[in-house]
């Protein structure tokens, strides 16, 4: 067999392994988000995805290794979405309200479990987790206040590290049961109550009245 004959095999088998990868990180992703992850066992992405053991094994050796994958694949579909709406959005008010629309999005569909089983089986993945959280998510909070205070709509004697910080160490809260528990508190609610009291916080009195018209479309549009 020639060189060329090769090198194209080669890249055909490549692609057949990379979709195939790709299929299963997205449908052990969907599995995760909706069950947690410690409640998924690798019978369960197999059954989801129509796939014997066998081939679930062939790409990722254990379900750990799986699971680092999946939240790697997480994160770079966060920082896509995350990119979108800073690119899309007009100032610093508008981008923080979009961002609220994609939390309640995701919030809809996350299993509070979800953190907790990372934290405590996951140990390669929780760290992906946290890295992601104190650099890439607290980097861009950071970059959101501080556009916001050039812009007017922001208070200015904020400091904007200290906020950003804060902040991811809130959301991680909400999801720990022992502070906030399932039989007591509606998840949505208490991410979206606790946005909305740091939200109120960043705000001027300029920026509270652009923050209000957000709303006040947010609502005429649901209303058609």
């Amino acid at each position: 067999m020639s060189i060329i004959k090769v090198s194209i095999f080669k890249f055909a088998e490549n692609i057949q392994i990379s979709v195939a990868k790709e299929r299963i990180l997205e449908g052990a992703h969907s599995l995760f988000i909706q069950y947690g992850v410690r409640s998924v066992s690798m019978d369960d992405v197999a059954r989801e995805l129509a796939m014997s053991k066998k081939t679930l094994y062939l790409h990722f050796s254990n379900k750990d290794e799986l699971v680092t994958e999946v939240v790697r694949f997480h994160m770079d579909g966060e920082m896509a979405e995350f990119g979108r709406v800073i690119e899309s959005a007009s100032n610093a008010v508008d981008e923080i309200f979009k961002l609220a629309k994609c939390m309640r999005e995701h919030a809809f569909r996350v299993n509070p479990s979800l953190l907790y089983d990372l934290h405590k089986y996951h140990a390669d993945a929780w760290a992906i987790f946290q890295e992601f959280k104190s650099e890439y998510l607290v980097g861009q909070i950071i970059d959101n206040i501080e556009r916001g205070k050039r812009e007017g709509y922001y208070r200015l004697e904020l400091n904007a590290r200290v906020l950003a910080i804060l902040r991811m160490e809130i959301v991680q809260m909400v999801f720990s049961d022992q502070v906030f528990p399932r039989s007591e508190f509606d998840f949505i609610e208490v991410q979206m109550q606790v946005f909305d009291h740091f939200v109120h916080g960043l705000l001027s009195e300029k920026g509270k009245q652009l923050y209000q018209e957000y709303q006040s479309q947010e609502v005429n549009n649901h209303s058609k």
